[in-house]
């Protein structure tokens, strides 16, 4: 029911959206573009001590704003809730979700939105207290489970559950942070959420070891860029936005060699994504130099994922799936031809 509530709020405000606005002009004549991200989810999009916001989700935003505006610190950050992510964008709040949302038919088809790919293959977990001695999400029978109101997250729990005829007390609440600080707090015996924030959010707690992630995957959550239905260009962009760094890396190029490759590279599939030959960024209505900027500013994928999420981060999560397609992992840039 609060799926189908959700649905409504978001188709209410549709009339209000013009479905041939171009995104690309308003976010160019406002000099910043507006990016939708959590309200603090560690390695994804959290504001950091220096005043920045960083993270995975983080840096599409920024690769985007360098691919359009030439800067990739021309952006301005709106922390939401995932019950009001989508009913922002809806209304033109924001003109990009980067909030960890999983790709859905639904989401894709009723809310009116168009995903432009996955930049985290990720899937829905539990954390439970290592005192309670709790070896697989089997062992759960009855037990209280804190989680984010109005998230897939939560409908995949109840799924659970039920498919396995197994009792279970949602303690559900709005915030990331309310959760965290509810399961800390004993409210409830285990956390579910995707396996990320839950490796984000152990951090937060007051004794990060006294945690721990069962090994069950129960869903899959592949999440990306969001964008309104209606505005093809500005779907192409952050779409090829993110492919640039994906295939970024997959060329060998990267923020501390792309002036050296650019200047003086021989292969063809570089001196295109860089720009040197050909119009790449003509269709998109960019300049040659789009994703060359991208490269630069913020990095190719592998900088993005080991800086933020990966084993150089304080989360410490392997490549696994989020590998390239030829070295054992999903990721699959489209060509750019």
């Amino acid at each position: 029911m609060r799926l189908l509530r959700s649905i409504a709020v978001i188709l209410a405000v549709l009339p209000c959206v013009s479905l041939t606005a171009a995104t690309l002009d308003q976010v160019r004549e406002r000099g910043a573009l507006t990016c939708g991200t959590s309200q603090g989810n560690a390695g994804f999009s959290s504001l950091g001590a220096d005043g920045r916001y960083a993270g995975i989700d983080v840096d599409v935003c920024r690769a985007v704003a360098a691919a359009v505006l030439g800067d990739a610190d021309k952006v301005r950050y709106r922390g939401l809730s995932p019950k009001e992510r989508f009913t922002a964008l809806q209304s033109g709040e924001i003109d990009l979700l980067m909030l960890n949302a999983t790709w859905t038919l639904v989401r894709d088809s009723a809310l009116g939105l168009n995903f432009a790919g996955v930049n985290y293959y990720d899937g829905q977990g539990f954390m439970v207290r290592r005192a309670l001695g709790v070896k697989s999400v089997d062992e759960l029978d009855g037990a209280s489970v804190c989680v984010n109101l109005g998230t897939s997250t939560e409908l995949n729990l109840a799924d659970f559950f039920r498919a396995r005829r197994m009792d279970y007390k949602p303690v559900v609440y709005e915030k990331l942070a309310e959760v965290a600080a509810a399961y800390d707090a004993g409210r409830c015996d285990a956390y579910t959420s995707d396996v990320t924030t839950l490796a984000g959010q152990r951090l937060s707690l007051k004794d990060s070891n006294a945690h721990v992630i069962l090994p069950e995957v129960i869903s899959k959550e592949p999440l990306g860029p969001v964008v309104r239905h209606g505005d093809d260009q500005w779907f192409d962009i952050v779409k090829w936005s993110l492919y640039a760094m994906q295939q970024a890396e997959e060329d060998g190029v990267s923020s501390a060699n792309v002036d050296a490759l650019k200047a003086d590279s021989a292969s063809p599939a570089i001196r295109r994504l860089l720009g040197v030959e050909g119009a790449l960024g003509t269709g998109l209505g960019l300049d040659a130099q789009w994703a060359y900027r991208i490269i630069k500013q913020v990095g190719n994928y592998a900088e993005s994922y080991e800086r933020n999420v990966g084993l150089a981060s304080p989360l410490n999560l392997p490549r696994g799936i989020n590998a390239l397609w030829n070295r054992g992992g999903i990721i699959y840039p489209m060509p750019f031809r």
